[in-house]
């Protein structure tokens, strides 16, 4: 082998090693002013002006596309649906059924930020709600990153405050950038399941069964 073949082959498996490391990026979920990235398998909402999985960084982001950096590259992505790296299809909506429950409730475990929680669904509620005690076991920080506001409850008006839950998950749909609100004193009693997490998924109710499939 010549010298420049040699060249010529160092060459070419560097290429060939820098395109094989080459992270595969997506967007799977739009907002203004935040992404939803699944960088190499992981998924998380990034805010413009910050960094997610693989150092891949939101520029900009509306309902139609976002700008990231990836390696120092900056690019436009479209919205697109999360394939399977195995068989190269588009997996299935995840699914899951609710049966009535005592009142005539639906009650579902799911999590929120990965953090155990006994919903009970309520569609009449505007955002999922829960109480100063509950917000405070989830860790969520709601006096110093929530925006005051006040609140229609059933004994009136309540001081409360809008947050947003980085992610809820019941079976195996999960939503991220989920507005919630934490409403002082003990009242509602249970986490409330609300609209702004059933207005995200395809939902159904269906000879007593509630019946929730994942939107791609």
């Amino acid at each position: 082998m010549s010298r420049f073949q040699v060249i010529l082959f160092a060459a070419l498996l560097g290429f060939c090693l820098q395109v094989s490391a080459a992270i595969n990026v997506q967007v799977v979920g739009l907002f203004p002013g935040a992404a939803v990235l699944k960088v190499d398998g992981q998924r998380k909402l990034v805010k413009v002006g910050e960094t997610g999985p693989g150092g891949v960084q939101v520029v900009s982001a509306d309902s139609r596309s976002a700008v990231l950096r990836v390696e120092g590259v900056e690019r436009s992505y479209n919205l697109s649906r999360d394939y399977s790296a195995t068989s190269g299809v588009a997996s299935a909506p995840a699914q899951v059924s609710i049966a009535k429950g005592i009142g005539g409730h639906y009650w579902v475990a799911g999590s929120i930020s990965g953090k155990n929680v006994q919903f009970l669904v309520d569609t009449g509620a505007t955002a999922i709600a829960m109480n100063e005690g509950a917000a405070k076991r989830l860790g969520i920080d709601y006096r110093v990153q929530g925006q005051p506001m006040v609140v229609n409850t059933a004994s009136g008006t309540a001081q409360a405050w809008r947050v947003k839950l980085d992610s809820v998950k019941i079976g195996g749909i999960e939503v991220l950038g989920v507005e919630a609100a934490v409403v002082a004193g003990e009242a509602p009693t249970e986490v409330l399941l609300g609209m702004s997490f059933l207005n995200r998924v395809s939902w159904r109710e269906d000879q007593g069964m509630l019946r929730l499939e994942a939107k791609y």
